[in-house]
């Protein structure tokens, strides 16, 4: 019987060991492993503190840039940003000309949750970078990127 090699269907899939979606799941929480450990530690989860780290890097943000920005869908945000102002480590404002918009802003709490994980975070990046040495590191973010960017 021959195969069409046209039609999708009849393809064979790659096994799940050279599967793209498959190896990026297991890389993810390969990576993230140690960062909830770190995180367990404290009161937010991971999804807070990403969220912390881009308020905190890139200072106050628009709810839907914030939440492209976390890699979290808007609902999502908005249920998370509840628990972060009811604990005090950001702050919401409502934009003056379009009172739908909302602006998120890292409050000093939540700047200092930062602080005070930094130095564990930094080891477990550093660690990561050099177990795959800097140029495979550096690499694997560019194509990492890369394929972000891709227009598929």
């Amino acid at each position: 019987m021959n195969r069409d090699e046209t039609n999708p269907s009849t393809l064979a899939l790659p096994p799940t060991a050279r599967s793209l979606p498959i190896v990026l799941l297991r890389a993810r929480e390969k990576v993230m492993a140690p960062f909830r450990e770190m995180l367990s530690k404290t009161d937010i989860t991971e999804q807070q503190w990403r969220v912390l780290r881009v308020l905190s890097e890139l200072g106050p943000q628009d709810s839907s840039r914030l939440a492209h920005r976390t890699c979290l869908l808007l609902p999502s945000l908005t249920r998370i940003s509840h628990s972060m102002l009811e604990k005090g480590y950001i702050s919401r404002t409502t934009d003056t000309r379009d009172r739908r918009r909302l602006t998120l802003a890292i409050t000093a709490k939540g700047q200092q949750l930062i602080h005070d994980n930094h130095e564990r975070s930094a080891q477990i990046s550093a660690s990561f970078k050099q177990a795959l040495g800097e140029e495979k590191y550096e690499t694997l973010l560019d194509l990492l990127t890369e394929l972000e960017e891709l227009d598929i």
